[in-house]
C-alpha cells in the first residue's frame, strides 16, 4: 500500500511552497487509495509551539488536505536513541568536537586550494583518551553519520536519474551537542517504522536525499520512491525565501483565496498541464501525475489566484451563500436575486458585503460637472413607486425622449449617478434592488 507523509516544523505557519510538498504527498495517497501520514517535526523543544501545530492542522483542514493518522516526532525520541545506537555498534556513528569557527575555517581553507568545503573526518583519528579531554574542555560532541564514499543513486520521480557521488557530502550531523535530534536522523527512522513508501519534497532536499538513502540501508529499512519538485519563484523569477512569511496559507485566507483555487494552481504549477478551476480534489487527483512536471524553477504570483476564486464563486448556487447573505442582513425575500445580481460581479466573499451596502445604504452619486443637468432632469423622470426588470427600460427610454441622449452618453451619468461605479452589474437586474437612491435628491424642483 503506498503511504506518504507531510512533515511540517511547528515553528511557524505553512506557507505555498510547504502546501506544494502537502499537496503533491497527500494526491499521490488519495489516487492510490493509500495512507497520508501528517508527521510533527517537534524535535526542537526551543521552536516548536502548539499554536503552529494547531495552525497546521487549520491550514490542511480548510483546503480539504485530512489526514489518516498523526505522528508527533517528539514522542518517538526514544527510538530514534535506539537507531542511534545501533549506528554506534556498526561504527557508522562518531562524535565530533570541533566548534563552528574550527569548522569554518576549515571550510575557508578547503575552498582556497579549489576543494569541495567537506568535513574531514578528523574526528575519526581521536583516540578514546583524546575525546575525553575534548568532553571535558568543551561538553559533548556532535554525533555524525560516517557515509560510505561511494556513488549514491536513484531513479527521481521529477529529476529522473540522480547520481551524487558521497565523497563530495559531509558526513551529516544528527544529534546536536545538547542531545537534540535533528530531522535527517528523525525522519528516516520515521520513514522506515511507518512504511513510507514515496516521499515527494522541494529540490533543496536533493542532497539530503543521498545521505538518507545510505542511512535508510544501514538501518535495514527499504528506500522509498523519492521525488524532489522544482522550488517556486516569485512572478520575475525572483527569490521567494524573504516573502514566504507574508504568503502563509492563513493570510491567503483572510485576502478571501477560495481553497479550490488555491489546490487547483498549485496542483498544476510547473506542470506542463493548464491551470483550470477544479472544485474538488478528487478532480485534482484525476489529472496528477508527477511526470508531467519539470525542474525548472516555478514562477508564483498570488494574484494568479484571484481570477480562479472569482471563477469558484461565479459558479456558486444561492442555496451554497444563504446562510452568509442572512448574516448579512439581506432579506429573504431578495436574496436569490441579490446573489444572482452579485455572484457575477465579485472576486473575493467580501466583495458581496459592498453590493449589498450599496443595495441598502445607497451610494455617493459619482456626477460629472457637464452632466448635472442630465442627471437632474433624469432622476426627476424616474418612478417614484416599486422599481422592477422593466423600469430601466422604460425609464431610459423616457429619459432618452425627454434630453436626446443615447448610447454611452445617456446610460453611463446614469450608472455613475446610481451606483457610484462606472461598472457593475447590469442596471436592469440592479436597479429593483436598490432600497435607498441618494441620487434622487440631484433631481430638479
Amino acid at each position: 500500500m503506498t503511504t506518504t507523509r507531510f512533515a511540517p516544523s511547528p515553528t511557524g505557519y505553512i506557507h505555498v511552497g510547504n502546501l506544494r510538498t502537502a499537496l503533491f504527498n497527500h494526491l499521490i495517497a488519495r489516487k492510490s487509495g493509500g495512507t497520508f501520514i501528517l508527521r510533527i517535526d517537534d524535535t526542537d523543544p526551543e521552536r516548536s509551539r502548539e499554536e503552529y501545530v494547531d495552525a497546521i492542522k487549520q491550514d490542511l483542514e480548510w483546503l480539504g488536505l485530512t489526514w489518516d493518522r498523526v505522528e508527533r516526532q517528539s514522542e518517538r525520541l526514544d527510538r530514534y536513541a535506539e537507531a542511534a545506537d545501533k549506528l554506534r555498534e556498526m561504527g557508522r556513528f562518531y562524535e565530533a568536537f570541533e566548534t563552528p569557527t574550527e569548522l569554518d575555517l576549515k571550510r575557508k581553507k578547503q575552498l582556497n586550494m579549489g576543494k569541495p568545503p567537506v568535513y574531514d573526518r578528523a574526528a575519526l583519528s581521536l583516540s578514546d583518551d583524546e575525546k575525553a579531554k575534548l568532553r571535558e574542555e568543551r561538553g559533548p560532541g556532535v554525533w555524525r553519520f560516517k557515509l560510505d564514499q561511494e556513488r549514491i543513486e536513484w531513479e527521481d520521480g521529477i529529476l529522473g536519474p540522480i547520481s551524487i557521488d558521497a565523497a563530495s557530502v559531509s558526513d551529516p550531523v544528527l544529534i546536536r551537542a545538547d542531545g537534540q535530534v535533528l530531522y535527517t536522523l528523525a525522519s528516516v527512522v520515521d520513514d522506515i517504522d511507518m512504511g513510507v513508501t514515496h516521499v515527494v519534497r522541494g529540490s533543496d532536499h536533493v542532497t539530503n536525499t543521498a545521505t538518507q538513502i545510505q542511512m535508510i540501508r544501514a538501518l535495514g529499512g527499504t528506500v522509498p520512491s523519492f521525488a524532489h519538485h522544482s522550488l517556486l519563484t516569485g512572478p520575475q523569477g525572483e527569490s521567494l525565501s524573504k516573502r514566504l512569511g507574508t504568503l502563509a496559507l492563513r493570510d491567503l485566507r483572510e485576502q478571501g483565496i477560495e481553497p479550490e483555487a488555491l489546490l487547483s494552481l498549485m496542483a498544476r504549477l510547473g506542470s506542463s498541464q493548464p491551470v483550470e478551476l477544479r472544485t474538488s480534489l478528487d478532480e485534482i487527483a484525476e489529472g496528477f501525475d508527477l511526470d508531467q512536471f519539470g525542474s525548472a524553477p516555478t514562477k508564483f504570483d498570488v494574484q494568479d489566484l484571484f481570477p480562479l476564486t472569482a471563477r469558484k464563486l461565479h459558479g456558486l448556487a444561492y442555496a451554497d451563500v444563504k446562510d452568509e447573505l442572512k448574516a448579512l442582513g439581506v432579506p429573504d425575500d431578495i436574496a436569490p436575486d441579490f446573489w444572482a445580481v452579485a455572484r457575477d460581479n465579485i472576486t473575493v466573499r467580501s466583495d458581496v458585503a459592498t453590493w449589498w451596502a450599496l443595495c441598502s445604504q445607497g451610494a455617493e452619486p459619482l456626477v460629472a460637472d457637464e452632466d448635472q443637468e442630465f442627471v437632474a432632469q433624469a432622476m426627476a423622470l424616474l418612478p417614484d413607486g416599486p422599481l422592477d426588470g422593466e423600469t430601466w427600460g422604460t425609464w431610459t427610454a423616457e429619459v432618452k425622449e425627454a434630453t436626446g441622449r443615447k448610447g454611452k452618453g445617456l446610460f453611463m451619468p446614469l450608472r455613475k449617478a446610481l451606483t457610484g461605479q462606472e461598472r457593475g452589474p447590469e442596471m436592469s437586474d440592479l436597479l429593483p434592488l436598490l432600497q435607498n437612491i441618494p441620487a434622487r435628491s440631484l433631481a430638479s424642483n
